[in-house]
C-alpha cells in the first residue's frame, strides 16, 4: 500500500504528505525534478530523467490494488484505474472504472476542440480552497477505504 503523486504542477503535495503520513503510508512523490525532498521518512521524491509521460510511466508501472494515485493526467489515471488502483484528481474527484471512460472521451473532445478553434486555449478555472477542502475529504476517504 502506497501513494503516488504525479507531482509536476501538483497543488496538494503537502496535504498529501500531511494525510499520508496520520495513516503510515508510503509516499512517492514522482516528478523529473525541481523538488525539495521531504525530511519526513515516510516520502520518497522519485526523479525520473527528463522526457514525456517518463513519470507517468514510473507510476503506472508500480500502482495497483491498495495503492491510492494522486494526479490530474487522465491517460495515466485510466492505467492505474485498469491496474486496481484509487486514482483522486488534485479537487477530490474520484476516477473510477465507471466514470473514467467519460472522463477520457471528455478530455479528448476538449483537446480536439482546442486544436480546432485557436480562440479557445487556456485552461480552466483556479484551484479554490474549497477543491482543497475537498480532496482532502477523498484523501482521507481513499485512505481508510484501502487500509486492512
Amino acid at each position: 500500500m502506497a501513494i503516488y503523486v504525479d507531482a509536476d504542477a501538483c497543488p496538494v503535495k503537502a496535504e498529501v504528505e500531511r494525510v499520508g503520513t496520520r495513516h503510515g503510508m508510503r509516499i512517492f512523490i514522482v516528478s523529473n525534478g525541481g523538488l525539495r525532498p521531504s525530511q519526513n521518512p515516510l516520502v520518497e521524491t522519485v526523479i525520473v530523467p527528463d522526457g514525456p509521460d517518463l513519470a507517468d510511466m514510473w507510476i503506472a508501472e508500480r500502482a495497483g490494488p491498495g495503492d491510492v494515485v494522486i494526479t490530474g493526467d487522465i491517460p495515466l489515471a485510466a492505467k492505474c484505474v485498469a491496474a486496481g488502483a484509487r486514482v483522486l484528481k488534485h479537487d477530490g474527484e474520484a476516477l473510477t472504472a465507471a466514470n473514467i471512460g467519460n472522463v477520457l472521451a471528455t478530455r479528448d473532445l476538449m483537446s480536439d476542440l482546442r486544436s480546432a478553434d485557436p480562440f479557445r486555449q487556456g485552461g480552466g478555472r483556479a484551484f479554490s480552497r474549497a477543491d482543497r477542502s475537498r480532496f482532502l475529504d477523498a484523501l482521507e476517504r481513499a485512505l481508510r477505504a484501502v487500509r486492512p
